[in-house]
C-alpha cells in the first residue's frame, strides 16, 4: 500500500470513494450524500490544488482505498491548529494498517508545520476501534458533543479528541 497526497488527477477516483463513504457510515460525516452527490469531480481537484488541507490517500495497484485530511487553520488566532477529518477507509482495507497509515501521513504533516501545535478530531462516539486508533497515536477526549448528527430521527453523539504536538 502506498500513501501519498491527492493530485487533482483522484478527484474523480475521489468523488467515487467520499460518496461510497457517505453512504456506508453517514454517522461518520457532518456532510451527507444528497449534499455532496452533485459536486463534480472539479470541486475536489479544486480543494486539493487550494494548499489548505493536505488530503492524503491510500492506494494499492493503483486504486484508491482510503483517505484522511489534515485541515490547517487560516486565521492568524488559531494557525496553532489543524482538524484531521474526512476519514474513511473502504472495508477491503481494513485490518491491514490502511488508517493507521493515513494519520501517520496527517500528524507527519502536521509535525513538519512549525505554526501547528495541536491536531483534533470528532468521531462518531460509538465508533470504539476509530477511538482505539486515535488513542493509541495519543489523542484523549476534550468533550463530548450529544446529538451532534441527526440522521432521519436518529441522533449521534461525538467525541472531540485534541493530540499536543507541543
Amino acid at each position: 500500500m502506498i500513501i501519498r497526497k491527492l493530485l487533482a488527477e483522484d478527484a474523480g477516483e475521489y468523488k467515487k470513494l467520499r460518496l461510497e463513504a457517505l453512504q456506508n457510515k453517514p454517522e461518520a460525516f457532518a456532510s451527507s450524500y444528497e449534499e455532496e452527490c452533485g459536486n463534480p469531480a472539479d470541486f475536489y481537484a479544486k480543494r486539493f490544488a487550494s494548499g489548505l488541507s493536505a488530503e492524503f490517500g491510500i492506494f494499492e495497484k493503483g486504486a484508491l482505498g482510503g483517505t484522511a485530511a489534515l485541515i490547517k487553520e487560516t486565521k492568524l488566532k488559531l494557525k496553532h491548529r489543524a482538524i484531521i477529518a474526512a476519514v474513511y477507509v473502504k472495508p477491503e482495507y481494513r485490518g491491514r494498517g490502511a488508517a493507521r497509515k493515513l494519520i501517520e501521513a496527517a500528524l507527519s504533516e502536521a509535525s513538519g508545520d512549525h505554526n501547528i501545535e495541536q491536531v483534533t478530531l470528532s468521531v462518531e462516539s460509538g465508533n470504539e476501534p476509530a477511538k482505539r486508533l486515535y488513542a493509541s497515536f495519543g489523542f484523549t477526549v476534550y468533550g463530548v458533543e450529544k446529538r451532534a448528527l441527526k440522521i432521519g430521527e436518529n441522533y449521534y453523539d461525538e467525541d472531540h479528541m485534541i493530540l499536543y504536538l507541543s
